[in-house]
């Protein structure tokens, strides 16, 4: 008996698994066409040569679109200390002024160390500007709790652009963002 309700749990969540995976992939990869006042690029790993990781340069890369499409005012780059030694918001603003985004229209914020900390400080820029809507910039699994973070601190104009870039470390991303997600 104890057995088939351990049983029927597993598969329970082993369901419930696959419907919320395929739910934040799908979400993730629905890339908004809208416009926004600000973009917010999340940071991610800046290799020990200062330069950012094939992922993050993806998510710079998205930003950059977004940005001579005209869909946003401004880009927010926000990360923390790597372990690397390296800010990763003052890395990212090295890029996008490299790919000739003009410094005045991008706002560094090297204190946001954690996905709440880059929302909450995102939402105090944004009010600060008196901007109304942000677009997140992230990997297509990241995109689902982002949003999520967003409307819990009461900012709900806020969509999401994902870059085309996959790798195999997302099998392991996705698992952490279902834990992730419920926390």
């Amino acid at each position: 008996m104890l057995k088939n309700i351990f049983r029927y749990l597993f598969i329970l969540g082993a369901i419930w698994f696959v419907i919320h995976s395929v739910y934040i992939i799908t979400d993730g990869l629905t890339n908004t066409h809208q416009k926004a006042d600000l973009a917010v690029v999340l940071g991610n790993k800046i290799n020990e040569d200062g330069t950012p990781s094939p992922r993050l340069k993806a998510r710079l890369n998205e930003a950059l679109e977004l940005y001579r499409n005209k869909q946003v005012k401004e880009i927010l780059v926000s990360g923390g200390l790597g372990k690397e030694g390296y800010w990763e918001g003052k890395e990212m603003k090295k890029y996008l002024i490299e790919n000739k985004i003009p410094s005045e229209k991008i706002i560094t914020d090297n204190y946001g160390d954690t996905t709440e900390k880059t929302v909450i400080n995102t939402i105090r820029i944004a009010d600060s500007l008196k901007y109304k809507s942000v677009i997140s910039v992230s990997q297509y699994y990241h995109q689902t709790r982002i949003k999520k973070l967003f409307k819990k601190h009461h900012f709900n104009n806020v969509t999401s652009s994902s870059p085309i870039y996959f790798e195999i470390r997302d099998v392991y991303s996705i698992l952490r963002e279902f834990f992730a997600y419920y926390l």
